[in-house]
């Protein structure tokens, strides 16, 4: 599994870098369009709401130039900004497209020599250990099979930093990470969702029976790992939904993932963007606004009402202990 592009947009300063090389080689066959700056393509950013998928098609090929890192206080301690941006699949909630709307796709940034000097830097001269999640703006597995880099940042992580690094997936192309000398310093999270909805709203992503394979053989290469059962959508019919999710995971994980792993609960935020994109670009997917359950949280933001969150929680917990009971929950939100 991995993406088809139709064309590269890409900063003249990206083919500087032993990234930007090697993949102005690999996609040598497809055309290559200058820009300025990979943050503001016009002639991309002028595209309609109806034109998503075809964007998606996209390569952006740049260098960052942000660098800070935010406080988090869940699996990891700081959020970083690393070596991509967007992704090139279409989950009709994904929370990229609030902050770059129908722009949501796969940019890759080359400076990964520069983001690693930092991430050493900081994480060696913490007091304390400390846990750095560096997926949060894209999915590393998908990105890997562009850019081959994740094996390299894990060896060298390991080999130079005290701490621990964590990213979340919705891909089971672990192969290449099996047999990294990893130390224990990259915890995998893998992202689980009913396989009904991930074939209607998590459009291009892996099937369940085939992320629950990628959890477990992690497991077994010595990595930490952990389940995200994100985002949690309310749907009609939910609970039976994610019951039978849990009657899969309880049947086909390893004994070692359910002995030592954790879960993360995250329900779903939608939005007015998600909601004039999906219109236009999907209009026969399944409807994920509720207004009858659904309250404004933030600008153009929607969530499930404080009641309904809370009878769910309820469910999940009780599903949790009833088929997972030697999983702790880190935290539901």
């Amino acid at each position: 599994m991995q993406p088809v592009f139709d064309r590269v947009y890409y900063e003249p300063a990206a083919l500087r870098y032993p990234l930007g090389q090697y993949l102005r080689e690999r996609y040598d066959s497809l055309p290559w369009i200058e820009i300025e700056n990979h943050n503001n393509i016009p002639e991309l950013r002028a595209a309609s709401n109806r034109d998503f998928a075809r964007l998606k098609r996209h390569l952006i090929v740049g260098v960052r130039k942000t660098h800070r890192y935010t406080e988090n206080h869940k699996v990891s301690d700081f959020l970083v900004p690393y070596t991509s941006s967007g992704c090139s699949v279409m989950c009709l909630y994904c929370y990229l497209v609030c902050n770059y709307n129908k722009c949501a796709y796969l940019r890759v940034f080359v400076n990964c020599e520069e983001m690693m000097e930092k991430l050493v830097r900081t994480a060696n001269a913490a007091p304390n250990k400390h846990v750095f999640e560096i997926g949060s703006n894209s999915d590393l597995i998908l990105e890997n099979t562009v850019t081959n880099n994740l094996p390299w940042t894990i060896e060298e992580f390991a080999r130079r930093a005290d701490g621990k690094l964590t990213f979340p997936t919705k891909f089971h192309m672990v192969k290449p990470l099996l047999h990294l000398e990893h130390r224990q310093k990259t915890i995998f999270r893998m992202s689980v969702n009913p396989q009904p909805l991930i074939r209607k709203i998590e459009l291009g992503t892996s099937p369940l029976p085939a992320r629950i394979e990628a959890v477990n053989a992690m497991c077994d290469a010595g990595y930490p790992v952990g389940l995200l059962i994100a985002p949690v959508m309310l749907v009609s019919g939910w609970e039976e939904l994610y019951e039978q999710l849990f009657k899969a995971l309880r049947n086909t994980l390893s004994d070692a993932v359910r002995r030592t792993g954790f879960l993360e609960i995250i329900f779903m935020t939608y939005s007015f963007v998600h909601r004039a994109i999906n219109e236009e670009a999907f209009p026969s997917a399944p409807q994920l606004y509720a207004p009858d359950q659904m309250v404004g949280r933030g600008k153009g933001k929607y969530r499930y009402k404080a009641p309904m969150l809370s009878e769910a929680e309820s469910v999940l917990r009780a599903l949790s202990a009833k088929y997972l009971p030697e999983m702790r929950i880190l935290y539901v939100s």
